[in-house]
Protein backbone atom coordinates (compact mmCIF):
# COMPACT_ATOMS: atom_id res chain seq x y z
CA UNK A 1 0.00 0.00 0.00
CA UNK A 2 1.44 3.31 -0.84
CA UNK A 3 2.08 5.55 2.41
CA UNK A 4 -0.29 8.34 2.60
CA UNK A 5 1.38 11.67 3.06
CA UNK A 6 -0.19 14.65 4.91
CA UNK A 7 0.67 17.85 3.19
CA UNK A 8 -0.80 21.23 4.36
CA UNK A 9 -2.14 24.00 1.96
CA UNK A 10 0.64 26.26 2.09
CA UNK A 11 -0.92 29.18 2.96
CA UNK A 12 -4.19 30.83 3.83
CA UNK A 13 -4.03 33.94 2.24
CA UNK A 14 -2.66 33.94 -1.44
CA UNK A 15 -4.62 31.02 -3.89
CA UNK A 16 -2.60 31.87 -6.71
CA UNK A 17 0.48 30.64 -4.53
CA UNK A 18 -1.30 27.23 -3.51
CA UNK A 19 -1.98 26.58 -7.07
CA UNK A 20 1.37 26.56 -7.66
CA UNK A 21 3.19 25.12 -5.29
CA UNK A 22 1.34 22.44 -3.58
CA UNK A 23 0.99 20.48 -6.88
CA UNK A 24 5.03 20.68 -6.91
CA UNK A 25 5.16 19.21 -3.67
CA UNK A 26 2.48 16.78 -4.25
CA UNK A 27 3.94 15.52 -7.84
CA UNK A 28 7.34 14.70 -6.21
CA UNK A 29 5.46 12.64 -3.61
CA UNK A 30 3.56 10.88 -6.28
CA UNK A 31 6.97 10.13 -8.27
CA UNK A 32 8.56 8.72 -4.57
CA UNK A 33 5.92 6.21 -4.53
CA UNK A 34 3.45 8.00 -1.21
CA UNK A 35 -0.33 9.77 -2.24
CA UNK A 36 -0.14 13.07 -1.05
CA UNK A 37 -3.14 14.33 1.45
CA UNK A 38 -4.37 17.91 0.78
CA UNK A 39 -4.40 19.00 4.56
CA UNK A 40 -7.10 22.02 4.90
CA UNK A 41 -6.56 24.70 6.73
CA UNK A 42 -10.19 26.40 7.39
CA UNK A 43 -11.53 22.83 8.26
CA UNK A 44 -12.24 22.39 12.67
CA UNK A 45 -9.68 20.93 14.36
CA UNK A 46 -11.34 17.31 15.29
CA UNK A 47 -11.56 17.31 11.37
CA UNK A 48 -8.32 18.02 10.79
CA UNK A 49 -7.13 15.51 13.48
CA UNK A 50 -9.57 12.48 11.68
CA UNK A 51 -7.71 13.20 8.11
CA UNK A 52 -4.18 13.22 9.89
CA UNK A 53 -4.58 10.07 11.36
CA UNK A 54 -5.06 8.30 8.06
CA UNK A 55 -1.95 9.50 7.28
CA UNK A 56 1.70 7.85 7.50
CA UNK A 57 4.17 10.51 7.13
CA UNK A 58 4.33 14.75 7.30
CA UNK A 59 5.73 16.79 5.02
CA UNK A 60 5.71 20.48 6.08
CA UNK A 61 5.79 23.38 2.36
CA UNK A 62 7.25 26.76 2.08
CA UNK A 63 4.73 29.83 2.33
CA UNK A 64 5.08 33.20 1.75
CA UNK A 65 4.42 34.23 5.46
CA UNK A 66 7.25 33.60 7.90
CA UNK A 67 6.33 32.37 11.09
CA UNK A 68 5.24 34.52 14.23
CA UNK A 69 8.47 35.65 15.63
CA UNK A 70 6.35 36.47 19.65
CA UNK A 71 6.57 32.60 19.17
CA UNK A 72 10.54 32.76 19.84
CA UNK A 73 9.87 35.59 22.03
CA UNK A 74 11.63 38.21 19.46
CA UNK A 75 9.48 41.36 17.93
CA UNK A 76 8.61 41.50 14.55
CA UNK A 77 10.96 43.46 12.39
CA UNK A 78 9.59 45.85 9.29
CA UNK A 79 11.35 42.98 7.18
CA UNK A 80 9.76 39.72 8.78
CA UNK A 81 6.04 39.10 6.38
CA UNK A 82 3.21 38.83 7.85
CA UNK A 83 2.21 35.30 10.04
CA UNK A 84 -0.45 32.97 9.06
CA UNK A 85 -1.82 32.14 12.13
CA UNK A 86 -4.16 29.38 10.29
CA UNK A 87 -0.72 27.54 8.64
CA UNK A 88 0.96 28.00 12.01
CA UNK A 89 -2.02 26.31 13.96
CA UNK A 90 -2.12 23.31 11.49
CA UNK A 91 1.34 22.84 11.14
CA UNK A 92 1.36 22.30 15.29
CA UNK A 93 -0.95 19.71 15.40
CA UNK A 94 0.85 17.88 11.92
CA UNK A 95 4.08 18.17 14.37
CA UNK A 96 2.73 17.13 17.30
CA UNK A 97 0.93 14.21 15.34
CA UNK A 98 4.39 13.29 14.27
CA UNK A 99 6.13 13.21 17.70
CA UNK A 100 3.42 11.70 19.25
CA UNK A 101 3.26 8.64 17.08
CA UNK A 102 6.98 8.96 15.77
CA UNK A 103 5.35 9.55 11.89
CA UNK A 104 8.24 10.92 9.91
CA UNK A 105 8.68 14.08 9.46
CA UNK A 106 10.33 15.74 6.28
CA UNK A 107 9.96 19.96 5.86
CA UNK A 108 11.02 22.14 3.87
CA UNK A 109 11.53 25.98 3.72
CA UNK A 110 8.98 27.66 6.19
CA UNK A 111 8.17 24.16 7.20
CA UNK A 112 11.69 23.86 8.39
CA UNK A 113 11.39 26.84 10.33
CA UNK A 114 8.17 26.11 11.58
CA UNK A 115 9.23 22.80 12.86
CA UNK A 116 12.52 24.47 14.77
CA UNK A 117 10.60 27.52 16.40
CA UNK A 118 8.09 24.05 17.65
CA UNK A 119 11.17 22.71 19.22
CA UNK A 120 12.40 25.67 20.88
CA UNK A 121 14.51 27.55 18.50
CA UNK A 122 14.85 30.64 17.07
CA UNK A 123 15.35 32.66 13.39
CA UNK A 124 17.00 35.30 11.95
CA UNK A 125 14.04 37.54 10.85
CA UNK A 126 15.79 38.98 7.95
CA UNK A 127 19.19 37.75 6.12
CA UNK A 128 21.34 40.00 4.38
CA UNK A 129 21.65 40.12 0.59
CA UNK A 130 25.34 39.96 0.79
CA UNK A 131 27.47 37.28 0.42
CA UNK A 132 24.63 34.90 -0.66
CA UNK A 133 21.35 36.32 -2.13
CA UNK A 134 18.81 33.35 -0.07
CA UNK A 135 16.21 35.50 -1.93
CA UNK A 136 16.99 34.21 -5.72
CA UNK A 137 13.71 32.29 -6.10
CA UNK A 138 12.27 29.79 -8.34
CA UNK A 139 13.50 31.04 -11.22
CA UNK A 140 17.10 30.01 -10.18
CA UNK A 141 18.05 26.49 -10.82
CA UNK A 142 21.15 26.71 -8.68
CA UNK A 143 21.78 30.07 -6.31
CA UNK A 144 24.93 28.60 -3.92
CA UNK A 145 26.54 25.62 -2.63
CA UNK A 146 25.42 23.97 1.10
CA UNK A 147 28.28 22.10 2.89
CA UNK A 148 26.46 18.96 3.73
CA UNK A 149 28.15 16.91 6.61
CA UNK A 150 28.87 13.31 5.31
CA UNK A 151 27.64 11.07 8.29
CA UNK A 152 23.72 12.48 7.97
CA UNK A 153 20.70 11.62 6.75
CA UNK A 154 21.38 14.33 3.58
CA UNK A 155 24.78 13.03 3.66
CA UNK A 156 24.69 9.18 3.02
CA UNK A 157 21.87 9.99 0.15
CA UNK A 158 24.52 12.37 -1.81
CA UNK A 159 26.49 10.66 -4.90
CA UNK A 160 30.04 12.26 -5.66
CA UNK A 161 29.04 13.51 -8.90
CA UNK A 162 26.56 15.56 -7.87
CA UNK A 163 28.01 16.49 -4.85
CA UNK A 164 32.20 16.42 -4.67
CA UNK A 165 33.23 15.65 -0.78
CA UNK A 166 36.10 17.25 1.19
CA UNK A 167 36.81 16.13 4.31
CA UNK A 168 34.18 15.79 5.96
CA UNK A 169 31.29 17.45 3.89
CA UNK A 170 30.07 16.97 0.38
CA UNK A 171 29.26 20.59 -1.30
CA UNK A 172 26.03 20.36 -2.94
CA UNK A 173 24.49 22.34 -5.12
CA UNK A 174 20.84 23.79 -4.44
CA UNK A 175 18.19 26.53 -4.86
CA UNK A 176 17.46 29.08 -2.60
CA UNK A 177 14.28 31.21 -2.12
CA UNK A 178 14.16 32.23 1.59
CA UNK A 179 15.03 35.80 3.36
CA UNK A 180 14.89 34.07 7.32
CA UNK A 181 16.93 31.12 8.13
CA UNK A 182 17.04 28.82 11.44
CA UNK A 183 19.24 30.90 14.38
CA UNK A 184 19.54 28.97 17.34
CA UNK A 185 18.51 24.63 16.62
CA UNK A 186 15.44 23.74 18.53
CA UNK A 187 15.74 21.02 20.92
CA UNK A 188 17.42 17.71 19.77
CA UNK A 189 17.78 19.11 16.19
CA UNK A 190 21.01 18.75 14.73
CA UNK A 191 22.39 20.98 12.11
CA UNK A 192 23.77 19.09 9.12
CA UNK A 193 24.05 21.50 6.37
CA UNK A 194 25.03 24.95 6.39
CA UNK A 195 25.82 27.62 3.04
CA UNK A 196 29.24 27.58 2.39
CA UNK A 197 28.97 31.04 1.80
CA UNK A 198 27.73 32.43 4.62
CA UNK A 199 26.88 29.49 7.54
CA UNK A 200 23.42 29.87 6.98
CA UNK A 201 21.39 26.69 8.40
CA UNK A 202 20.53 24.65 5.40
CA UNK A 203 19.62 21.41 7.10
CA UNK A 204 18.56 19.92 10.22
CA UNK A 205 17.57 16.23 11.44
CA UNK A 206 16.97 14.57 14.57
CA UNK A 207 13.93 13.06 16.13
CA UNK A 208 12.93 13.19 19.88
CA UNK A 209 14.34 10.06 21.11
CA UNK A 210 18.23 11.28 21.23
CA UNK A 211 19.44 7.70 22.59
CA UNK A 212 17.72 6.25 19.25
CA UNK A 213 18.82 8.26 16.15
CA UNK A 214 16.97 5.86 14.25
CA UNK A 215 13.67 5.07 16.39
CA UNK A 216 12.21 8.77 14.37
CA UNK A 217 13.34 10.13 11.41
CA UNK A 218 12.54 13.78 11.10
CA UNK A 219 14.43 16.01 8.55
CA UNK A 220 14.47 19.90 8.03
CA UNK A 221 15.87 21.49 4.61
CA UNK A 222 16.01 25.22 4.25
CA UNK A 223 16.23 24.96 0.33
CA UNK A 224 12.75 23.46 -2.38
CA UNK A 225 13.72 19.83 -3.32
CA UNK A 226 10.55 19.85 -5.01
CA UNK A 227 11.56 22.19 -7.38
CA UNK A 228 15.05 20.16 -8.52
CA UNK A 229 13.42 16.45 -8.52
CA UNK A 230 13.91 16.32 -12.22
CA UNK A 231 17.13 17.80 -12.31
CA UNK A 232 19.14 16.59 -9.12
CA UNK A 233 19.21 13.16 -8.07
CA UNK A 234 19.84 14.28 -4.40
CA UNK A 235 16.05 15.81 -4.28
CA UNK A 236 14.74 12.28 -5.57
CA UNK A 237 16.48 10.59 -2.95
CA UNK A 238 15.50 12.61 -0.45
CA UNK A 239 11.51 12.13 -1.28
CA UNK A 240 12.32 8.41 -1.97
CA UNK A 241 13.83 8.12 1.73
CA UNK A 242 10.91 10.30 3.74
CA UNK A 243 8.19 8.27 1.82
CA UNK A 244 9.82 4.81 1.97
CA UNK A 245 10.56 5.91 5.97
CA UNK A 246 6.71 6.31 5.72
CA UNK A 247 6.10 2.87 4.12
CA UNK A 248 7.80 1.57 6.75
CA UNK A 249 6.43 3.07 9.98
CA UNK A 250 3.53 1.08 12.16
CA UNK A 251 1.64 2.81 14.98
CA UNK A 252 3.25 2.52 18.07
CA UNK A 253 1.47 0.03 20.46
CA UNK A 254 -0.25 1.40 23.44
CA UNK A 255 2.27 -0.27 25.80
CA UNK A 256 5.60 1.31 23.64
CA UNK A 257 4.44 4.72 25.53
CA UNK A 258 7.38 7.55 25.54
CA UNK A 259 7.14 7.33 29.64
CA UNK A 260 9.79 5.20 30.76
CA UNK A 261 9.13 1.78 31.63
CA UNK A 262 10.47 2.96 35.65
CA UNK A 263 7.90 5.79 35.98
CA UNK A 264 4.82 3.48 34.46
CA UNK A 265 6.23 1.16 37.28
CA UNK A 266 6.57 3.56 40.25
CA UNK A 267 2.98 5.25 38.88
Amino acid sequence: MRPRIAIPVPTSQNPEYNSRSWPAYAEAVRKAGGDPIEIPLNASPRETADLINTCHGVLLPGSPADVNPHKFGQEPIPECNPADPARENVDELLIQDAHNLYKPLFTICFGTQSLNVWRGGTLIQDLSPVPVNHSAGRTVAVAHTAAVLQDSIVGRLLSDDEAPRHDDFARLPINSSHHQAIGIPGDGLRVVARSTEDGVVEAVEGGQDQQNPDAHFVLGVQWHPERSYEISAASRALFERFVAEAAAWKPRAIHASVVPDSAVRNS
